[in-house]
């Protein structure tokens, strides 16, 4: 299951990469972040793990899958058997960047939390793209 979502930001890619991969910022950029603890030092990479807990969840460890640099960033958990892929996807537009936030599900109950989550992991994916906006263009 894919869930999406797409925002014209208008600021450059590596405004908006740098954000993005600043993911210690996080909890003081968007509500949909309580903490973030990294669980390695230095630069994001593949391989880099951080625990990110948000509201009504339990902590979640993520790991960064692929980073390029100022266009992508991925990064996956796996929660009771579930697969998560977190997808950044930046891309130029004529005015500064299309941000789109992914969010794919697979494995063991992901179909129905693909039925009964859908919109609100929709809704989050929303409030988090912008406030990317919010804090690239501010």
């Amino acid at each position: 299951m894919r869930i999406e979502h797409s925002l014209d930001i208008t600021a450059d890619l590596d405004r908006v990469f740098t954000l993005t991969v600043d993911i210690e910022r996080w909890p003081s950029l968007m509500p949909t972040v309580t903490t973030v603890e990294r669980l390695d030092t230095g630069p994001l990479k593949v391989g880099s793990r951080a625990r990110l807990k948000q509201p009504g969840q339990r902590p979640t460890v993520w790991t960064v899958t692929e980073i390029v640099a100022p266009e992508r960033f991925v990064w996956n958990a796996k929660v009771f058997g579930m697969n998560m892929v977190a997808s950044h996807i930046i891309s130029p537009t004529a005015t500064g960047c299309r941000n789109t936030l992914i969010l794919d599900l697979s494995g063991r109950g992901s179909g129905l939390l693909g039925v009964l989550l859908r919109r609100k992991l929709r809704s989050v994916l929303v409030i988090e793209n912008d406030c990317f906006r919010q804090a690239a263009e501010g």
